[in-house]
């Protein structure tokens, strides 16, 4: 378990750093408009005629740019004599915003301005570990069907999913169980926070025990831990909203397998009737 955890933050430093890489090159001076991967230069006395997009870098202006001026994941920046007719539009803000979304950017920050996108993923992640103390036994029944079922979890999240809306109408035609669509619905909204609390305490007691093998983290510590891991892959530009589906179809769905016979997946036989290991994890109030 270790290594596939190791795996994939080897993974996601080796994608973010594929995504800094044009940023970080020598910037290619551009005569004309068009789109361009990593960071581009105008001239002095250059005119480029034609909107400009850059992906992944910015863009210098130090000549003339007759159209729009677009930097995705960095920035435009306009030298003295450089012009833009058009519009300059941002995605991403600096160079380092690409890589670490909350970094301030240096032409818009201000220390009394908050950085509202970075509070709400946090309050959305942080009511997680309130699920987590309101909740802390079915919280240790999600994990544990995480840790087994982790492609059953997945599975489980995908068709969930799907019954939703089929679900929804179903009780909708009936008139007399519409109150029920509601009921519905906080199911699914509360189970995915059971399970990004299962999740981010799954993540932070293995990070916690690839740093400190020789002790067993506290649950908050290591849910802690996990919140913050997520909540910063949440703000990844792209990989983020990937990272964001994947947390709440698990999360969905190691909720479900969670309320069903604690049987799935054992072989059948007279060992199925052997008793039941105690749930692994780390440990937790009873309370």
């Amino acid at each position: 378990m270790k290594f596939r955890l190791a795996i994939v933050l080897a993974t996601l430093a080796a994608a973010a750093s594929l995504c800094a890489a044009p940023a970080l090159a020598d910037p290619q001076a551009v005569y004309h408009g068009g789109t361009y991967f990593g960071s581009v230069v105008v001239e002095p006395g250059q005119v480029v005629d034609g909107d400009l997009t850059v992906i992944f870098g910015d863009a210098t202006i130090a000549g003339i740019v007759q159209g729009d001026c677009t930097a995705i994941g960095g920035s435009c920046d306009t030298r003295p004599g450089g012009v833009v007719t058009g519009q300059i539009n941002q995605l991403g803000g600096a160079v380092t915003q690409a890589v670490v979304p909350w970094a301030p950017s240096d032409s818009a920050y201000s220390p009394f301005v908050p950085d509202h996108r970075l509070l709400w993923r946090l309050s959305w992640n942080l009511l997680a570990l309130l699920i987590f103390l309101i909740f802390p036994l079915r919280t240790r029944m999600v994990l544990d069907r995480l840790e087994r079922h982790p492609g059953l979890s997945v599975t489980a999240g995908l068709l969930g999913c799907v019954a939703v809306v089929p679900l929804a109408v179903l009780l909708a035609i009936t008139i007399l169980l519409i109150p029920l669509i509601l009921l519905e619905l906080v199911f699914v909204l509360a189970s995915v926070f059971l399970g990004t609390a299962a999740l981010a305490l799954l993540i932070g007691r293995r990070l916690c025990e690839l740093l400190s093998p020789s002790t067993t983290p506290s649950p908050l510590v290591a849910l802690l831990v996990g919140i913050v891991l997520i909540t910063a892959a949440e703000l990844v530009p792209v990989v983020g909203t990937l990272v964001l589906i994947l947390v709440g179809l698990i999360g969905l769905g190691a909720t479900i397998l969670s309320f069903a016979a604690d049987s799935i997946g054992a072989p059948a036989g007279p060992s199925s009737s052997a008793p039941r290991a105690p749930l692994s994890g780390p440990p937790m109030a009873a309370g």
